[in-house]
């Protein structure tokens, strides 16, 4: 995969996503020697990292519609996000 030569910081979260799920298929195929097996363990926990960054930065920037007693829409808040 070409994706696993590409520095972390700059993939999208689809990318890091993607590769992420190649890896652990990889891992639990129980294929890989053990040398490799602990260099994509280690890849893998850069890129979960990485999403997890880009997941709650993502959050910050969402708002949710706040309504009026009778229902219409009256404005917007940042969105309550568990920690």
């Amino acid at each position: 995969m070409a994706a696993e030569n590409s520095p972390v910081a700059t993939m999208t979260f689809e990318q890091a996503l993607g590769e992420l799920e190649g890896i652990v298929t990889k891992l639990e195929g129980g294929q890989t020697p053990l040398e490799d097996s602990i260099n994509l363990y280690a890849r893998g926990e850069e890129l979960k990292k990485h999403c997890e960054t880009l997941l709650k930065s993502a959050e910050a920037r969402i708002e949710k519609i706040t309504l009026s007693a009778d229902g219409k829409a009256k404005g917007v808040e940042p969105l309550d996000v568990d920690k």
